[in-house]
């Protein structure tokens, strides 16, 4: 199975079953009542009321002490006790993608500290990021998130330092659907 390239199936099935769901920023998508991952390909598509791709890929603005720290506290998906989950798309605008890489750089680690920010809340919310741009999806990432009921304030405190920062001027779309395992 690959386990690069992974489909978001939103539909009436899945292992994930939706709480909420809220476009906070731009336009919505269908809702749906449950969502199932899977490892997929670039060829196939699966259906349901609607499919999100995503490509794990490399780090892009993570530095390599930063990285090491990552790999050292972060959890992996799927432990049992992180029953709650939030499946967030984001799309940044042409104004984020038209800057030069060092300069996207210095806007997410130097002014917002993305990395530094999300470190706080590990290993407690573990986190999966697939990138979707290169390939013609809707959205330019979809993130996935797992943590315990016991974690969730931590989680929302989370969202609220990222979206604050200068980084989230340049998001454009925003949907936040939040899940819990069945």
């Amino acid at each position: 199975m690959n386990k690069t390239i992974f489909d978001f199936i939103g539909g009436n099935i899945g292992e994930w079953k939706v709480t909420s769901m809220v476009a906070l920023k731009g336009e919505p998508i269908e809702s749906i009542s449950h969502i199932k991952k899977i490892s997929s390909s670039l060829i196939s598509s699966n259906k349901g009321i609607w499919t999100l791709k995503g490509i794990v890929s490399n780090l892009r603005y993570t530095e390599k002490e930063d990285k090491d720290k990552l790999v050292a506290i972060q959890e992996d998906l799927g432990r049992s006790e992180a029953t709650l989950a939030a499946f967030i798309p984001i799309r940044k605008s042409e104004a984020w993608w038209n800057l030069a890489q060092d300069e996207r750089r210095k806007i997410m680690e130097n002014k917002s500290q993305h990395t530094q920010t999300g470190m706080k809340y590990l290993p407690a919310i573990a986190r999966k990021l697939f990138h979707s741009r290169d390939i013609g999806e809707p959205f330019d990432f979809l993130t996935w998130f797992e943590y315990a009921p016991d974690d969730a304030a931590a989680f929302e405190e989370l969202l609220e330092a990222l979206r604050k920062t200068e980084e989230w001027n340049y998001v454009d779309r925003e949907i936040d659907i939040r899940l819990v395992r069945i």
